[in-house]
């Protein structure tokens, strides 16, 4: 399970991928939270917004959803830089209030019954309705979102 994760705002793949070794730091507008796997989290979103639903579909369903892709090659140091999908930045660019807070509900209630007592201790919400505010400037920057954990 990844430790520290921070999606960050950057204006394209090649300064993201330059964050690999240090993280994003001050250099880059950014929402941090722990224990949470960036992958999945992402992959989670994206599916709300192409198949919107308060109930979390099953888990082989969401296994089978296109991943976010790597902005670096993966080596065996556990740092992970991802891209979310554009089509993603765009929804949660766009998302009212309510979508965001069932989108909140949804994945708290899988990482709960994937994690149960181990589950992050962060306010889920408060973590998506800033990684949408980093959203909502990228769309307005032409820049990207990425996740860097480690």
């Amino acid at each position: 399970m990844a430790h520290d994760i921070v999606f960050f705002l950057a204006p394209d793949d090649e300064s993201a991928a330059a964050t690999r070794l240090q993280g994003p730091g001050r250099a880059f507008e950014s929402v941090t939270c722990r224990f949470i796997e960036p992958d999945t989290a992402i992959a989670e979103w994206d599916m709300y917004f192409e198949e919107p639903s308060a109930e979390a579909p099953p888990l082989e369903r969401l296994l089978g959803w296109s991943w976010p892709e790597w902005v670096t090659t993966p080596v065996n140091d556990g740092i992970e830089v991802f891209a979310l999908p554009q089509r993603l930045t765009r929804a949660l660019a766009n998302a009212g209030a309510a979508d965001l807070e069932e989108l909140a509900g949804r994945w708290t209630t899988r990482l709960r019954s994937a994690d149960g007592d181990d589950m992050t201790d962060d306010d889920l919400p408060a973590v998506l309705q800033g990684v949408a505010r980093l959203a909502v400037s990228a769309v307005r920057t032409g820049g990207g979102l990425y996740s860097w954990s480690y």
